[in-house]
């Protein structure tokens, strides 16, 4: 009898590596199609596989695990966020890094204000039960937060480059300002707000960001330091994977330990090794962490949409809210129009600002990428439905009519912003921006201020985009050039700095000795 926890959740394990399993194979299969992705391959999974389990025991539960916000952030985020930040071109977010802090930061402000004031206004209306000025701005914190993942499976960074890095960075600034708000909402006392509150609140805000970021590429040169003096790689490839592997999680868990966003360190450390770690260890270790960060990610991926499915159908949440099934309806409906509102409201105005700043036609974003841009972000995920779960349950589970409506409400959305707008996002980006027009370059009607041939003189920091003795960059000759084409000047000193201190301190491409592999590594036997 002692074992049979034990041996409940040795079953539960199983039964979902399954599913997960099966995730991969049905996903493969679908690859071509030009409406699935893996992510919704996994949604409907995970609801078939909640409405299997819901009729096999007796309406009595619809999911084999329990949601834990544990889980999905110190677990199956990080894996996702770094990846995303090693494999990224950095060439084209650095590029349009402008224009991901509008979209990201500011444009997220936006959303959250819209979304807060609007539930406060119109939740009014319905009986849903008490809510405190706390919730409603909790709540416009969880669905202002876009979901990356989503977006990173809908789009391909190498057939529409610069519509990804414009979303895919906005997305990841989005997801990190998010939960920055939320936390400083329950930080602060916010049932007075004063001048002094709201000043700090900024404040607060700002020292999220910076010392995130500071933090994510200090952790990225010092394991690049130790890589490239060390040389671990002699004697053990395993050992030089394992401490990238290790170091890559050690930033974000430092970022939880000391209260900051774990999840701009995490991107920003993956940025860092990608560009100097990466480098300096040997050809086959190169191949391995390539292909394990990778793999992580996509089954981290994989695990939290089939969850999000199955756990749609939680019958214990499901049995509170039946009993007022209009007001339920009400709610997601007024939260998805706040979402489509929001996220107007902040792409229209923000790319009509960066077009008054463009001088050239071709370089201002055209209706139809604003379109684009606006419909790919809105999509809600995991990050949504875990803050949901964070701020209206305790341990995943709540008996209070206000809370169920909110986390079945949330669930809703998630789903059908996933399914309808994810299966719609590809066949519209086809309608509106054809490939001929995405890959092409600067030249085929773009986000960016510089004309095609000035980009392929230009090397910026990316992996095997630019010439590592940097002597074939044009020298700025005057202020008004540095004040006409400010990315080209800055990028111009900043590859003098980085190939004069940070390459020969940290290593890099083309200051490490190329060695293929381990030369005493022992041979299997």
């Amino acid at each position: 009898m002692a074992l049979e926890p034990d041996q409940t959740s040795v079953d539960s394990i199983t039964l979902f590596v399954a599913l997960l399993c099966s995730c991969i194979v049905i996903g493969h299969l679908l690859e071509k199609n030009r409406w699935f992705n893996e992510s919704i391959t996994a949604l409907a999974i995970g609801l078939c596989s909640g409405i299997i389990i819901l009729l096999t025991t007796e309406g009595k539960r619809s999911h084999i695990l329990v949601f834990n916000e544990e889980l999905f952030f110190i677990y199956l985020l990080p894996p996702i966020i770094f990846n995303a930040g090693f494999q990224v071109k950095k060439k084209q977010f650095f590029r349009n890094f402008a224009m991901i802090i509008l979209f990201g930061a500011v444009g997220t402000l936006i959303s959250f204000v819209i979304v807060s004031i609007g539930t406060m206004q119109l939740f009014k209306k319905l009986d849903i039960g008490f809510l405190d000025i706390g919730d409603y701005l909790a709540l416009g914190a969880i669905f202002s937060a876009t979901d990356s993942v989503c977006t990173l499976q809908v789009l391909n960074q190498d057939e529409t480059p610069l519509l990804y890095s414009i979303v895919f960075g906005e997305g990841v600034v989005n997801d990190a300002t998010s939960i920055v708000l939320f936390n400083a909402i329950q930080k602060f006392d916010l049932s007075h707000i004063t001048s002094r509150i709201f000043i700090e609140f900024i404040g607060n805000f700002l020292y999220f960001f910076i010392t995130s970021t500071l933090l994510g590429v200090g952790v990225g040169l010092i394991s690049a330091y130790i890589i490239k003096k060390l040389y671990i790689g002699r004697h053990s490839t395993d050992r030089e994977v394992a401490l990238m592997i290790l170091m890559a999680y050690l930033s974000y868990m430092m970022a939880e330990l000391f209260n900051l966003s774990s999840i701009l360190t995490v991107f920003f450390c993956g940025i860092v090794m990608s560009h100097y770690t990466w480098h300096n260890v040997t050809e086959s270790s190169r191949i391995t962490t390539k292909h394990a960060f990778a793999t992580l990610s996509f089954i981290s991926e994989i695990f939290i949409f089939l969850y999000v499915g199955m756990d749609a159908l939680d019958i214990e949440k499901w049995k509170v809210v039946s009993k007022s099934p209009g007001t339920s309806a009400g709610v997601s409906s007024i939260l998805l129009g706040l979402v489509l509102v929001g996220r107007a409201a902040s792409v229209f105005p923000l790319s009509f600002i960066s077009n008054l700043f463009k001088r050239s036609e071709s370089d201002k974003f055209t209706l139809k990428q604003q379109v684009t841009i606006w419909w790919a972000g809105l999509m809600r995920g995991s990050v949504s439905v875990a803050l949901a779960y964070n701020q209206f349950t305790r341990s995943g589970h709540t008996q209070l009519r206000g809370n169920s409506i909110m986390i079945t409400s949330t669930i809703t959305v998630v789903l059908f912003s996933t399914v309808v707008f994810g299966l719609m996002t590809k066949p519209l980006i086809r309608l509106l921006l054809p490939s001929k027009h995405l890959c092409g370059g600067v030249s085929s009607g773009s986000f960016d201020s510089f004309p095609s041939k000035l980009m392929t003189d230009l090397p910026l920091i990316a992996n095997g985009d630019a010439e590592v003795g940097g002597n074939n960059i044009p020298r700025p000759t005057s202020l008004r050039m540095l004040l006409a084409t400010p990315t080209r000047t800055v990028h111009y000193y900043w590859r003098k700095f980085d190939d004069s201190v940070m390459r020969p301190m940290f290593g890099g491409r083309g200051f490490v000795p190329h060695v293929p592999g381990s030369p005493t590594e022992p041979l299997l036997r």
